[in-house]
């Protein structure tokens, strides 16, 4: 299997669209998952990673109950190619970061509260000031890879930042109980935290689950929880509609629902801005940083 791909790289065969299609799929375990990450269709995914085996005469993948798993010589090649896409990567941070025009395409991506409530204002004023400069705007909860540029600016709500993103904490976000008046008159409301035991909660559920107030909520009251949700935007609408109580951050509160008492400090999170540290320095990056790392600090400073 070895002497497969060593034959392919003497003849200078391997392609790399073909390499970034077979690391998206070893990524997502699927066919559908790889054609999102890359804006491909489905059938173009397919029909490449067919070609790409062909070449290298070796199966790379076996499906297994409707997902991709890697082979032997699958996994022969991730090393190998995971080593390509670094060291492109590398030299395209390397050429991004010479840049010193206020112009070009900057993607942001952000959780969904954030970029309903904040961003979507930020961005408005942002580019009144510097329009030649073009937002992308990526909103989801998963974590986007910044060392192959899926964004160029990550805001983050975490305890603490990964290593390898350089930015600054704009903001501290507490954390509450959330009602709603459907439920205030059905059931009537906890005064304290013990009473939370006399309650229908909704809890976490995915990559949300490992915050430190779900941590905590499964630990001591998972037994009172009847409804769980990977969105915390979606979580407060479920509170809304009577379905139960949550924790929340603060700055999920809006009229419809009652902010009831605070949880722990150690159960908090905060707000940051974060970049790949090969990037801080291109201008329309640097700006945009900036520019939002005021916004933030000046909002939060009132709350």
């Amino acid at each position: 299997m070895q002497n497969n791909i060593a034959t392919m790289q003497t003849r200078n065969k391997m392609d790399w669209n073909l390499l970034k299609i077979f690391l998206a799929i070893a990524r997502r375990g699927s066919l559908s998952g790889a054609a999102n990450e890359l804006n491909v269709n489905h059938s173009t995914i397919f029909r490449r990673l067919k070609a790409f085996e062909k070449e290298i005469g070796g199966r790379l993948f076996e499906r297994i109950n409707n997902s991709y798993e890697l082979t032997t010589l699958g996994y022969e090649l991730l090393d190998l190619a995971q080593n390509i896409e670094n060291s492109f990567d590398g030299i395209n941070r390397y050429i991004v970061g010479k840049d010193f025009q206020p112009k070009g395409i900057v993607k942001i991506t952000a959780p969904n509260n954030i970029a309903y409530r904040y961003l979507a204002r930020y961005i408005f004023d942002f580019n009144l000031k510097y329009p030649e400069i073009r937002i992308e705007l990526l909103v989801s909860n998963q974590e986007f890879n910044m060392s192959n540029r899926q964004a160029d600016i990550a805001v983050r709500a975490t305890p603490s930042p990964p290593d390898h993103l350089v930015g600054r904490q704009v903001a501290t976000l507490n954390w509450s109980v959330f009602a709603s008046p459907k439920y205030k008159e059905k059931f009537g409301l906890p005064n304290n935290i013990d009473e939370l035991t006399k309650h229908a909660l909704i809890g976490a559920s995915g990559a949300l689950s490992r915050l430190p107030a779900f941590t905590w909520l499964e630990k001591y009251l998972a037994d009172h929880v009847i409804t769980r949700c990977d969105d915390l935007t979606a979580m407060s609408y479920l509170v809304e509609s009577g379905h139960g109580l949550a924790f929340l951050p603060e700055d999920q509160f809006r009229p419809e629902l009652i902010k009831l008492f605070p949880i722990k400090e150690d159960r908090t999170s905060h707000l940051w801005v974060l970049t790949h540290p090969d990037l801080r320095n291109v201008e329309r990056i640097k700006l945009v940083m900036q520019y939002l790392t005021k916004a933030f600090l000046n909002e939060w400073q009132y709350k």
